[in-house]
């Protein structure tokens, strides 16, 4: 931020760095870098974790909210994936670290809720399945990035 012509040590080659990304419009969304909300936000998550550890129980309201947080962050995140591959055309190492922690995240929380909270039997149990394939949902949603990543970018191609 202080001296934003400094060579990063994230700007491994012209596919993969962080520079052009933070100096970018999309790099601070709210007038300031993403990776501030990034860091609070995964330091919460953190300590939900560590908190569930605890065997402490949460209320509906609480999953509600941790719900919609995680969905609201995952919108942001599927758009800055977007942007990254069609209009940056760069992939930055640490947006790709959160890029591979929330899909899981908001995917568990979600089906979660579902199995816990939904009105219907059917919903319940359509949750409880989905969450035994969660590990495959989750490296379809990671193949279905590194394929439009190399669509877009040809990283093979540049190797």
């Amino acid at each position: 931020i202080r001296n934003p012509d400094s060579a990063l040590s994230c700007d491994v080659s012209a596919l993969v760095a962080c520079g052009k990304g933070l100096q970018s419009w999309q790099g601070s969304l709210l007038g300031f870098p993403n990776s501030i909300i990034g860091i609070a936000a995964w330091a919460a998550l953190l300590v939900v974790g560590l908190t569930m550890l605890t065997r402490t129980t949460f209320a509906f309201l609480f999953w509600i909210g941790l719900n919609a947080g995680l969905l609201a962050g995952f919108v942001v995140v599927v758009f800055l994936i977007y942007q990254s591959i069609y209009v940056l055309g760069v992939l930055c190492p640490w947006c790709m670290a959160t890029w591979l922690v929330m899909i899981p995240c908001v995917l568990t929380v979600s089906l979660f809720n579902l199995g816990h909270w939904a009105r219907t039997d059917r919903v319940r149990s359509a949750a409880g399945r989905a969450m035994q394939w969660l590990l495959v949902i989750c490296l379809g949603c990671y193949v279905l990035v590194v394929v439009l990543a190399q669509l877009r970018l040809d990283i093979l191609g540049s190797l």
